[in-house]
């Protein structure tokens, strides 16, 4: 008796420890969170309502902002784009997800990673494939260079580019949300509808359409969101067509007006937040189409079906290879149009805007490094978050605060990362223009997508693990080193992937905050093309795309042998 009721007064000491701790972490997690998160944002909100010299001056900027027709413009041409952007994708991205989900035609892995190929490269090289397709000297404009008789003309450099461009853009991340929503069905309602004599036509409209509308919303609001702050496309192929992103940049780079440039960061953010708000409100009241009596979706053998998924699948095919291809045709291609011969020597960066190689493995580091410790940190978040027993209030501070950077555009992290960080009396101030600051701007930017990946990967888990590890008296750490990441590796190693692989393509949220001799690979491919270099920007776009195809397709090998070692694992 007496040692039962040592080892329960133990027990209840290292219960009460384990409570302590996890105070104090989730305390200090909300303090980290709070730093680069909402002092920043505070700072930038500040700075609005400033003049140049530091004046408080009430809503005059803003006052000037609405009296401005040029910048009230350009919110109409941002609305305008995003709106056309998400009207254009969703249906389109529904289409190629049903024909991958509601089909059997062969090759599917094929046209999904074609499908998701623009997710791996930088924004710029979507324009600079319309500028080697429709451009003055464009395959298409020149007809091929005058080998066939036909041309096609379009007015590229306005709004017709940027659209094209952020359609391109925004599509694999549409693709994605309505892959994941069509995968789950219940096949019990099609064979319902179809004992009534329901037509195809009625079954898309009454069950899938009803089944996929939180997909569909998700979607339409990633869309938006991302076309309506996107940078590079606009800056490549926008021309004279102004739209919020540029003026930001115009703003605080071009006229070195920081308080306008708080202004129009901040009507750049107010969309992006009601978006992501609409979506947080619709998606909470998501009803389960799903249950445990739930049939799997089972695909009829349909001839005349298939061939329009084909013929579908393949438009899409020969859309993507023909952006992509002329750019890395021009890559290696002499002198466009006039000298079509092949050449490496615009992978030589010495004597074009970019200065040399460095940018590269600029980017590379900048890339390993927020990968390495965006994971570590944002699972180790997302794990004291889910794990952690009372403190209620603080987890749900931190959870909100983890998920709040999905609603904040790159260029306003940048430039409220400006306001804090170099603000006089900042002690963290010695950051500024260091490789750390690039980081910890990347690393807030991505940080909400593989928070919510470790967390649905943490719900999933079994919470017999820790209630055996604590009767035990195992200590959490050992827990989580040999239990909890072991069988969370795929989601760690799917954050990783997410977080280098939009690193390295990423211009708006580091665009402020580079220094002289820390330039960025996606950086400088806007400044060769502004300088004429394209060539050498294109160059650059094909390391960046390969080398980001090269990561993603590692990560599949090595889940691929994970998910073997355990079904062997299993067997035994």
């Amino acid at each position: 008796m007496m040692k039962q009721t040592s080892n329960h007064l133990t027990y209840g000491r290292w219960r009460r420890r384990g409570t302590n701790s996890s105070f104090w972490i989730l305390g200090l997690v909300l303090i980290v969170l709070v730093t680069i998160v909402i002092l920043p944002l505070l700072f930038l909100f500040r700075q609005a309502f400033m003049d140049s010299a530091g004046t408080f001056v009430g809503l005059a900027n803003f006052t000037r902002y609405l009296e401005s027709p040029a910048l009230l413009q350009s919110m109409q041409h941002s609305l305008t784009i995003s709106i056309l952007t998400t009207v254009i994708v969703v249906p389109l991205a529904f289409g190629l997800a049903y024909v991958l989900t509601r089909t059997d035609i062969k090759g599917k892995a094929f046209f999904k990673g074609l499908a998701l190929l623009p997710l791996f490269a930088p924004t710029m090289m979507h324009g600079l494939a319309l500028t080697y397709l429709f451009g003055n000297q464009g395959l298409f404009t020149t007809g091929f260079f005058g080998t066939i008789p036909f041309e096609w003309n379009i007015p590229l450099y306005g709004p017709v580019g940027i659209l094209i461009a952020e359609v391109i853009y925004t599509f694999p991340h549409a693709f994605l949300i309505m892959m994941a929503g069509l995968i789950i069905s219940d096949y019990r309602l099609y064979e319902a509808a179809d004992s009534m004599g329901a037509s195809h036509l009625r079954k898309l409209w009454t069950i899938t359409l009803p089944s996929v509308k939180y997909a569909l919303l998700s979607a339409a609001t990633v869309c938006f969101t991302l076309s309506f702050t996107d940078y590079g496309a606009p800056k490549v192929v926008g021309g004279q067509y102004s739209v919020l992103a540029t003026d930001v940049y115009k703003q605080v780079v071009g006229q070195q007006n920081m308080s306008m440039g708080a202004v129009v960061g901040i009507m750049l953010t107010i969309p992006a937040v009601l978006a992501f708000i609409l979506d947080r409100i619709v998606t909470r009241k998501q009803q389960a189409y799903v249950t445990s009596k739930s049939v799997p979706y089972s695909v009829k053998k349909n001839t005349l079906r298939n061939t329009a998924a084909y013929i579908y699948a393949g438009l899409f095919c020969i859309v993507i290879l023909t952006i992509m291809g002329a750019v890395i045709l021009a890559a290696f291609i002499k002198k466009w149009p006039y000298n079509l011969s092949l050449t490496l020597e615009n992978f030589d960066f010495s004597n074009a805007a970019a200065g040399g190689f460095n940018p590269f493995w600029n980017s590379v580091v900048m890339s390993i490094i927020t990968a390495v410790l965006g994971t570590v940190l944002i699972f180790s978040v997302a794990y004291f978050i889910e794990n952690t027993k009372g403190h209620r209030n603080l987890r749900q501070a931190a959870y909100f605060l983890s998920i709040l950077p999905m609603a904040l555009p790159g260029l306003v992290i940048g430039l409220s990362f400006i306001y804090f960080f170099n603000h006089p009396g900042n002690p963290l101030g010695f950051i500024y223009g260091t490789m750390a600051i690039l980081v910890l701007a990347n690393i807030l930017h991505f940080y909400s997508v593989p928070f919510m990946t470790a967390t649905t990967t943490l719900k999933m888990m079994d919470k017999e693990f820790d209630q055996v590890s604590e009767s035990m008296n195992v200590s959490r750490g050992k827990t989580f080193f040999r239990i909890t990441v072991p069988l969370s590796m795929p989601a760690i190693l799917e954050m990783f992937v997410y977080l280098f692989v939009n690193s390295m393509v990423t211009i708006s949220a580091v665009v402020f905050l580079y220094g002289a001799d820390l330039k960025l690979a996606s950086i400088v491919i806007v400044n060769m093309d502004d300088a004429g270099d394209t060539a050498q920007a294109a160059a650059m776009s094909v390391l960046i795309l390969m080398l980001n195809v090269a990561v993603r397709g590692g990560y599949e090998l090595l889940t691929a042998r994970l998910r073997e070692k355990t079904a062997a694992w299993q067997k035994r």
